[in-house]
């Protein structure tokens, strides 16, 4: 791994051993250092630093695990697009970032808008969410959702890295 700059901006650049142990992590995130060293042909400390140094450098934010949001208790997950008062942007997702049901919120290109991932128990939970939580912040001017219908996938962790090539040109 080397640290370089693009544009005054820290960046790490992986090799292909360190692509590997993120894969491998990706798919499980209990595997050993000893069966990751076994895959990747490095010893379990050799995995150990690697894996410290990713952390340290901020490739690897944390270890977490997946959870089917339905056997859960979650039945209902929904998008939504929250329109924002532009000065109001940075305030509105602290605050929002913050609601149990959102599991993701990303700041969208074009107009300000932030676009949400929330899980609810059910329809009335999600109601009331709307009403209590996010129809009275201030500096919201719309709020447009989706319900999933059917999830065919979903992988919240980072693609495949395996040679880190381009899959698809234009």
């Amino acid at each position: 791994m080397q640290i370089k700059t693009l544009h005054d901006r820290p960046y790490v650049t992986l090799d292909s051993v360190d692509r590997k142990i993120i894969d491998l992590l990706n798919d499980n995130a209990r595997m050993s250092y000893t069966d990751i060293g076994k895959e990747v042909g490095l010893t379990r400390v050799a995995v150990q630093l690697r894996l410290q140094s990713l952390v340290d450098n901020g490739v690897i934010e944390r270890f977490t695990l997946a959870v089917n949001p339905e056997p859960a208790g979650f039945y209902l997950t929904a998008f939504f697009e929250i329109s924002v008062e532009p000065r109001e942007l940075e305030k509105l997702a602290g605050a929002i970032m913050d609601h149990p049901p959102v599991t993701l919120l990303y700041q969208l290109s074009g107009p300000s808008k932030l676009h949400m991932y929330g899980q609810f128990i059910d329809q009335v939970e999600m109601e009331g969410y709307l009403k209590t939580k996010l129809y009275v912040l201030p500096g919201i001017t719309n709020v447009d959702f989706q319900i999933v219908i059917h999830m065919y996938k979903n992988r919240m962790a980072l693609r495949p890295l395996g040679d880190a090539v381009r899959l698809y040109q234009p």
